[in-house]
């Protein structure tokens, strides 16, 4: 693309150079440049790609786009200068992608809690409904199909319009996003066109980052508020921040709850650990999620797949047949008699949402409730005494140990969950660091009918250490444990 239509609708400011030339690529990484291609200097919160500009031009980067331009220029280099770079590489992305949002019904999803099970089921569900669609979640990306591992929540703004580009190009009509409070604040999801968004809930989550919760909200706030006139916003009415959400937005704003009265109305009528009985809008179904907080989530995607123009009866049929994401709400049932859960919860609302759920199938269920969870390094500080206080409530065993330690001393991070238990709650707490160790010990003395969760990494298949990132799954240690318990019975 030639650079001057890369530009085009975007305020800068040429340096040097020439503006005709062809640009054959986009990156922010000056490892990665290679000749023909456009290196976008980014002020971020770790690095500045300010400093790597002289790497950029080594490696034979036709032209740079930075907010200081260096006083020391290379020869057939061209330089541009812009206010921000960070705000203004969404839009240019879109413009070298031909602004792929733009031929998509791209759906995004924002709040703490929730925001994977629905996009993965929105995805699951127009794909059953036949129809090509594209997923960019926590868990994995997937186009039309074909899956794309995720580190992120929400990627940045370079790979996010790929991402869109490849859906275009593969024929996908429909993308169904989660979009992160740090996406927003860091302007990742700039230049992209959404035709609806959904709201989950608010809770305490990110303060390292955002550093007040206010500062939280408006971040997801902000979302709502650039949603265009004809795009829809769907809350969740029975939460707190519910309204607050859309009260800035132009789209068409639309509601569902289970408590109070909501254009997608939803009640409870049973649940198992297998799955719930619930109505939505006076029709019965019956989903395999378990708990209130999922059907919160099946009430958002049902709500948006009407939205979208999609037939009742179908979307419910399929629905029906739906399973639970990966690590969420992900159980097994043990050779002995007992199910160990594994989820996804890591904050003290998810974990609450989760452990209630448990307490209420225990009175059919029976049997003790028995809580491994731990805590991310390098994160906010302030909710680890809440997250033990919270898994304690609940549980007749709380075994505290490693999450993602990531820079942290794991018992440093332990001891500071540990603080926010009584005197008497400690005698029911033991503090096993290897998380290895502690969903073993957990297995040991489960008895028949006792319910484990295992809560905080849930799909993950990594532990971070140190920076590295070492092979650990959750899901993989139960199964290694049933299949033992299966040999010596």
């Amino acid at each position: 693309m030639i650079l001057n239509k890369l530009m085009k609708g975007i305020p800068h400011e040429i340096i040097e150079g020439d503006d005709q030339i062809e640009i054959t690529r986009i990156t922010n990484d000056s490892r990665s440049v290679q000749p023909g291609e456009l290196f976008v200097a980014i002020r971020g919160t770790v690095t500045d790609g300010h400093d790597f500009i002289a790497q950029a031009e080594e490696k034979g980067a036709t032209a740079i786009l930075c907010e200081t331009v260096p006083e020391e220029r290379k020869t057939g280099v061209t330089y541009l200068r812009v206010e921000h770079t960070d705000v203004i590489v969404g839009p240019l992305a879109a413009n070298f992608y031909d602004h792929p949002s733009d031929k998509l019904k791209l759906v995004g999803v924002t709040g703490t809690n929730g925001k994977t099970t629905i996009a993965t089921l929105l995805y699951r569900l127009f794909s059953g409904l036949g129809h090509k669609s594209g997923l960019i979640s926590t868990v994995c990306v997937i186009v039309d199909g074909q899956e794309i591992p995720s580190r992120l929540t929400t990627p940045d703004a370079l790979t996010l319009q790929a991402y869109l580009a490849q859906m275009v190009e593969a024929g996908c009509e429909y993308a169904f996003m989660e979009v992160s409070s740090h996406s927003v604040v860091q302007h990742r999801i700039g230049g992209t066109t959404f035709r609806g968004g959904i709201f989950t809930n608010l809770t305490r989550d990110h303060l390292d980052f955002h550093k007040t919760f206010a500062n939280y909200l408006h971040a997801k706030q902000s979302f709502f508020d650039g949603l265009p006139k004809d795009a829809f916003a769907l809350t969740n009415i029975d939460e707190t921040n519910g309204a607050v959400m859309v009260q800035n937005t132009r789209s068409e704003v639309h509601t569902y709850a289970l408590k109070r009265d909501a254009d997608f109305k939803g009640q409870i009528m049973e649940q198992h650990l297998d799955g719930t009985d619930l109505f939505i809008n006076g029709t019965e179904l019956t989903t395999r999620l378990v708990g209130a907080f999922n059907a919160y989530n099946i009430l958002a995607v049902y709500g948006a797949a009407i939205l979208l123009g999609q037939d009742h009866t179908e979307v419910l049929r399929i629905l029906s047949g739906l399973s639970p994401v990966a690590g969420r709400f992900q159980a097994q049932t043990s050779p002995k008699g007992y199910v160990a859960i594994v989820d996804f919860a890591h904050t003290p609302d998810a974990l609450q949402n989760v452990l209630q759920t448990l307490t209420e199938l225990r009175k059919s269920h029976g049997g003790r409730i028995i809580t491994v969870v731990g805590a991310g390094g390098d994160r906010d500080h302030g909710k680890r005494p809440i997250m033990a206080a919270t898994a304690v409530r609940y549980s007749d065993l709380l075994i505290l140990t490693s999450d993602n330690p990531r820079t942290e001393d794991p018992d440093a991070i332990i001891t500071q969950m540990y603080k926010g238990l009584s005197k008497e709650e400690t005698t029911r707490t033991l503090c096993i660091t290897s998380r290895r160790d502690a969903i073993r010990t957990a297995c040991t003395m489960a008895m028949p009918k006792d319910i484990i969760l295992i809560a905080g990494k849930g799909h993950e298949p990594y532990q971070e250490i140190n920076g590295v990132r070492h092979h650990f799954s959750d899901v993989e240690e139960v199964k290694v444990i049933f299949e033992n318990e299966k040999k010596n019975d």
